[in-house]
């Protein structure tokens, strides 16, 4: 299979889509501009900025907005629109990466450093009502993050091992037992964004290597999707069927006139559907109520 370019080359450093009812269809963030996008229903990108110089993760909330990943820290949007940034939680030269909504409606994000140092990075988890903790370290570029369905488990990249890795869930615990899932360093590309399908595959993003994988449940390939740009970032399903997997890329890094179509937004109908919804943050079972 092949995917099919949606958009021209829009982002510097394309991340993160989300397709979700709460805002109406697919949303992207222009990572390093600082900047979401929102997909059109002609097709069309509108910009949507936000007060922090890195957007890293937009993913819906139950009141009708957003929580956000920002440089060192999260941020919310209102229903109407407007963004607020909450206090910075770090100061070294780190920023937020990728993350996902858990079953009990808190935010985990994961960070990176600007060199990729090893081991600088580190998994954080934000509650409804503001809380946040450092949920464990030694992490270097951390990656995709997808919960299954009946919130036992999520898969994982940290994207210097080279695999997918799987951890068992429980609101209390958080995210534990970190096991390898399906080792994909002999693959072209290293492994980027992820999600699940409503079935509970795997699909994964492989940065430098032109290409999405469909992993079965044993974690080997069992799809393979081209993508016209290298640099290929992260995967979401979506569409009135959600049966489109939209894909992110990237131009980071790249010469002006070299690989033409890297950041574009690029989609594909593999014959698989997503769940019906992510999670939204907030709106989850055994979750801190929000401060008054």
């Amino acid at each position: 299979m092949h995917a099919d370019r949606i958009t021209p080359a829009l982002c510097h450093h394309a991340e993160g889509p989300c397709w979700s009812e709460t805002w109406g269809g697919l949303r992207w963030v222009d990572m390093l501009a600082g900047d979401m996008l929102h997909l059109g229903a002609d097709g069309t990108a509108r910009r949507l900025p936000t007060p922090s110089p890195v957007v890293a993760c937009v993913r819906p909330a139950s009141d009708g907005g957003a929580v956000l990943a920002l440089e060192k820290g999260f941020g919310l949007e209102d229903a109407d629109g407007s963004i607020r940034a909450l206090p910075p939680l770090w100061e070294e030269d780190v920023r937020m990466n990728e993350g996902a909504i858990a079953p009990d409606g808190s935010f985990l994000c994961g960070s990176m450093a600007y060199d990729q140092s090893p081991g600088a990075a580190a998994m954080w988890r934000l509650l409804p009502d503001g809380t946040t903790t450092r949920e464990f370290g030694e992490l270097t570029i951390s990656n995709g993050l997808a919960f299954t369905a009946d919130g036992s488990r999520a898969f994982y990249v940290d994207t210097p091992t080279g695999r997918v890795d799987v951890l068992d869930w429980s609101s209390d615990d958080g995210l534990v037992e970190r096991r390898p899932f399906a080792d994909l360093s002999g693959e072209d590309g290293s492994p980027d964004g992820l999600c699940l399908d409503a079935e509970g595959r795997v699909w994964v993003a492989m940065f430098g290597g032109s290409q999405v994988l469909g992993l079965d449940e044993r974690g080997a390939v069992a799809e393979r999707i081209g993508v016209g740009a290298r640099q290929v970032t992260a995967c979401t399903f979506g569409g009135e069927d959600r049966g489109t997997l939209f894909i992110t890329t990237s131009r980071e890094g790249l010469a002006d006139g070299e690989d033409p179509t890297a950041g574009s937004l690029f989609s594909v109908r593999p014959g698989a559907v997503g769940p019906a919804e992510e999670n939204l943050f907030g709106d989850g079972e055994d979750v801190a109520a929000p401060s008054a």
